[in-house]
């Protein structure tokens, strides 16, 4: 079990806090504030008990050399932004002289941001050494991005065993949901799986079938689904060398009492371009100069139907092409059905994926759903059952 921050007196002491500051640029200027804003309750509730905090994050990929187009200096500024003006004071450097002048010169409820920790190979190695000059900084180590925590770098795994370690608040929230999903969900339990390929999802897909009650899949991945029970997907994208794996993990399922829902119809199209004719048919009868792009109006209102009857959801992944209307009607009808729900109480849900972060935001409900992860990897690797290095670490 990990400890959080209400255990410790963090009055005039020096808090570390690895962030997740890994947020989209251009032209120096932040283009997306959501891992900013995330972090912002740990920091603020920080440094209003009277603790100076130094804040590092990795940002981009130097390969261990300084890279000014990839400096941290640029976030100072959006970081005392999100945290209503507060000193944020940038060191040039994550450790060695600098990073320890900045750090002592600071006063009870400064922030300190550091330099990109990945301007030193230490970081990616794990390093011992490197962590320990990390260490040197504070008095206690808080880990606050979840979205790293499935990678084992000195300053999510090494350091948080040389300083009193707890989760800070978004990792506290990110654990508390995923546990309440999946760890000890309330039944029935289900799960909606989509995106493109088989491949990529396969240990996750496996877990789930384990874990859930209720498995739907949608996404280029149902063809393959569809064409291995004996369906013509027309020029639907389909792994037709997964064919015998997806009948293994419809197997699975069986065996686990999981039931599996697939798409009964979908809107079809002869190419994948906005404002391309589309037509819905059962999935039986898709024209074989046809491709899938979205489930047909029966699967959604079945599938929301469906979702009536669970107690938690699990979402990753996309129900079709949502990037392109109409293709976007599927997933964005059973994502306001399950925001629905979970605004009368009766589902808990929780979202995560870069590309089911996005669908929930085209679909208007990410505020409405009990926790959308922003965390990417470290969300799927959840997924799929793998100990996260980071969140190991805290234990």
């Amino acid at each position: 079990m990990f400890k959080t921050i209400d255990e410790y007196d963090v009055s005039g002491k020096k808090i570390f806090v690895r962030a997740d500051l890994n947020v989209p640029m251009r032209d120096g200027q932040v283009t997306d504030a959501t891992r900013l804003e995330r972090l912002a309750p740990t920091l603020t509730e920080l440094v209003d008990k009277g603790a100076v905090v130094v804040v590092a994050s990795h940002f981009g990929r130097p390969a261990g050399e300084r890279n000014p187009e990839m400096s941290l200096a640029p976030l100072a500024g959006p970081l005392s932004g999100v945290l209503g003006g507060r000193n944020v004071v940038f060191a040039d450097d994550c450790i060695g002289p600098d990073a320890k002048k900045v750090v002592a010169a600071a006063k009870e409820g400064d922030i300190v941001l550091l330099e990109n920790l990945r301007f030193h190979a230490g970081e990616e190695a794990n390093d011992s050494a490197f962590a320990s000059e990390l260490a040197l900084l504070a008095d206690l180590y808080v880990n606050d991005a979840f979205s790293a925590a499935h990678r084992a770098h000195a300053s999510t795994a090494a350091l948080a065993r040389l300083l009193p370690a707890a989760a800070g608040r978004l990792m506290q929230a990110e654990l508390e949901a995923l546990d309440a999903a999946l760890g000890n969900p309330e039944r029935p339990v289900g799960a909606i799986v989509g995106g493109a390929k088989i491949s990529t999802k396969l240990n996750l897909l496996g877990n789930l079938v384990e874990k859930v009650d209720m498995l739907a899949i949608g996404g280029a991945m149902a063809n393959t689904f569809l064409h291995a029970l004996g369906t013509d997907v027309g020029k639907s994208l389909c792994e037709y060398e997964m064919a015998d794996t997806a009948l293994q993990i419809l197997g699975r399922a069986d065996e686990a009492g999981c039931q599996v829902i697939l798409p009964s119809d979908a809107a079809v199209s002869a190419e994948f371009a906005e404002g391309a004719p589309s037509q819905v048919v059962p999935t039986t009868a898709i024209p074989a100069d046809m491709m899938m792009l979205d489930v047909g109006p029966g699967s959604a209102n079945s599938l929301a139907a469906k979702l009536g009857e669970l107690r938690t959801l699990v979402w990753n992944g996309p129900l079709g092409a949502f990037e392109i209307p109409p293709f976007d009607a599927g997933t964005v009808m059973v994502a306001k059905v399950a925001a629905d729900l979970t605004r009368s109480g009766s589902l808990k849900t929780v979202a995560g994926g870069g590309d089911t972060v996005a669908a929930m935001a085209a679909a208007d409900v990410l505020d409405e759903l009990s926790y959308v992860s922003t965390a990417g990897g470290a969300f799927l690797e959840w997924l799929e059952g793998k100990e996260l290095p980071g969140v190991k670490a805290l234990d």
